[in-house]
């Protein structure tokens, strides 16, 4: 949270000033409900549906979890997710710039865009730190760009510094096509007027604009085999904290706090794919050769933190996410640079008001982006009138904390793609669209997609929109404490795969208007986990499973949001360790 919002905490109050309580203390206040099993109330942000009043009881899948947290079935264990694994507070770095001592104005009378940059390019040529905007409106007829580690853009506070973005990533960068063809607009669902991007990613698309060709987005590039091996890693198990390297050499050289990767590729069975939507006969029997879109997104690269190198034994920040089995050529690699410690706090993005662009041919109106980023954040931040709100493009451990989309409807409010992981959205809103839907758009919501896993949403508002689950088979995800009117519609090609991979949870969520939409997941995700939503019916998109044979999927507290102990999944979780 930003240093505004710890005061606040600290003193005891929210952001209008009202008595609040910490997050601490809010979890402590559930997970003491939940551990004691006995009649209580738990702080909740959402409301609830009125029954016959009846003694909350600890959720008989909560005991299960506490059991075994790491390799529980159905609920993955996110208690890490977020920058610096989700610690309560974001860094301060030192303030070491004012975009007004580099020309802005700040009255919408010019481009402040190149005076903005500068600021920002100088603070990361100097080493880092934060560059402030003072309240104002500041015209932007240009990206602003955050490529460098340490870096901190930060308002005067959402309510206060508005940045009045005048141009679409259409007009300023090219149109930037599918790599499947057709007329397809890739700013549906990439980029940003702020963005967040190591230099050398930002390089290397902006070129690959140009020439029309298709930038890989990921941790790796379009030539994987020249990013560096460090080690080779020997078997290991979902939820190990601990991998044994196969080179002491090279063990020898990791380092504490060191970000590498880890690689598994998929077999030419499958079954690495298979592993990752739990296994078994109906896994086995799915045509994974047909679905190229999401095979071309293996291999599973995940970025992690090195915590502590021990002859051949390397503890990593967070659990391993899937098993380690050597017919995957388990490795740790090197990484592109990644984009670490840098964040956008207290402004609003408002782009100039336009109707929103039919279905994928988005123009590039979008809000925030991050990509190839690890340890950055979002607080207090704002985007109106946008495309696309906030982005996570191969994006892992970042935290998106009391943001909001609002204005004339977006085609993707949240999204969270390309291979991005253990990434935290919390205290989110959606707000209702100001003006209606123009024919031909469409409405996602909170959306993931392409193998991302581990992230969470959580303690969220949506006015629209719904859960699009998006294929290209994310798994393990979160979705907890939300209030949401579905009335959104979930994508994602065919090709793309299954909906969901394993060990999805929904818990506690509230539907204003009872439509199901992917809210209710029992008889559609494998190895799911769905507690405490509202009971919900189904409309006219109605997706059937991908896979055959019995699901392993839970269903509890149905129709019951107010009856689920904890009330917040994500939060419980991290008291477990």
């Amino acid at each position: 949270m930003g240093y505004g919002q710890e005061r606040r905490r600290e003193q005891g109050q929210s952001r209008e000033g009202r008595p609040t309580i910490g997050r601490r203390a809010l979890l402590g206040s559930a997970v003491a409900v939940a551990a004691a099993g006995v009649p209580g109330t738990a702080l909740a942000t959402t409301p609830v549906v009125p029954h016959e009043p009846r003694a909350p009881r600890t959720s008989a899948l909560w005991r299960e979890f506490a059991e075994s947290p790491y390799t529980h079935p159905q609920i993955p264990y996110v208690g890490k997710a977020g920058q610096r694994a989700g610690a309560d507070r974001f860094p301060r770095h030192r303030v070491v710039a004012d975009v007004r001592a580099y020309g802005a104005k700040g009255d919408g009378s010019v481009d402040d865009a190149p005076a903005i940059n500068r600021a920002l390019a100088a603070a990361g040529e100097r080493g880092g730190g934060t560059v402030t905007i003072p309240p104002g409106t500041y015209r932007i007829d240009d990206v602003i760009r955050i490529g460098h580690s340490d870096v901190v853009l930060r308002g005067a506070g959402s309510g206060r510094t508005t940045l009045h973005a005048t141009k679409n990533l259409t007009e300023l960068i090219g149109p930037y096509g599918s790599r499947y063809g057709g007329d397809k607009s890739s700013w549906s669902w990439a980029g940003g007027l702020i963005w967040l991007c190591p230099q050398e990613r930002w390089d290397s698309l902006i070129t690959a604009v140009k020439e029309r060709a298709w930038p890989f987005e990921g941790w790796t590039g379009n030539k994987r085999d020249e990013w560096r091996t460090l080690t080779g890693v020997g078997r290991a198990r979902r939820g190990d904290r601990s991998v044994t390297v196969q080179d002491a050499s090279a063990a020898s050289k990791l380092r504490r706090g060191q970000l590498v990767l880890l690689r598994l590729v998929d077999d030419a069975d499958h079954t690495l794919l298979e592993h990752m939507a739990g296994g078994g006969p109906g896994t086995e029997a799915y045509d994974w050769a047909a679905m190229t879109k999401l095979t071309s997104y293996v291999p599973y690269e995940w970025p992690v933190r090195v915590l502590s190198v021990r002859g051949r034994k390397v503890t990593l920040e967070r659990p391993l996410p899937l098993d380690v089995r050597p017919e995957w050529d388990p490795r740790l690699t090197t990484l592109v640079t990644p984009l670490t410690g840098s964040g956008v706090e207290g402004l609003t993005l408002e782009a100039v008001e336009t109707p929103q662009s039919p279905h994928l041919l988005d123009k590039g109106y979008n809000g925030v982006a991050f990509q190839c980023a690890y340890d950055c954040w979002a607080d207090d931040v704002v985007v109106r009138h946008v495309d696309n709100g906030f982005g996570l493009i191969a994006a892992s451990a970042c935290t998106l904390s009391r943001t909001r989309v609002a204005g004339r409807g977006a085609h993707h409010p949240y999204y969270c793609r390309e291979g991005s992981h253990d990434n935290l959205v919390e205290g989110f809103v959606i707000e209702r669209r100001t003006v209606p839907a123009p024919a031909g758009t469409q409405l996602h919501g909170i959306n993931v997609e392409g193998l991302s896993s581990y992230n969470v949403w959580s303690r969220g508002l949506m006015e629209m929109g719904t859960f699009d689950t998006h294929r290209g088979m994310p798994f393990a995800n979160v979705r907890t404490e939300i209030t949401v009117t579905n009335d959104g519609r979930h994508g994602g090609d065919a090709i793309a795969g299954p909906l969901y991979g394993a060990r999805f949870t929904h818990w506690n969520v509230t539907v204003t208007n009872g439509r199901a939409g992917l809210i209710k997941i029992d008889e559609i995700a494998p190895y799911s986990a769905t507690a405490g939503i509202s009971e919900v019916r189904e409309f006219d998109q109605i997706d059937v499973p991908d896979f055959t044979g019995e699901l392993h999927a839970r269903l509890e507290a149905y129709g019951r949001p107010e009856d689920i102990r904890p009330r917040n999944l994500y939060e419980a979780q991290r008291e477990v360790g």
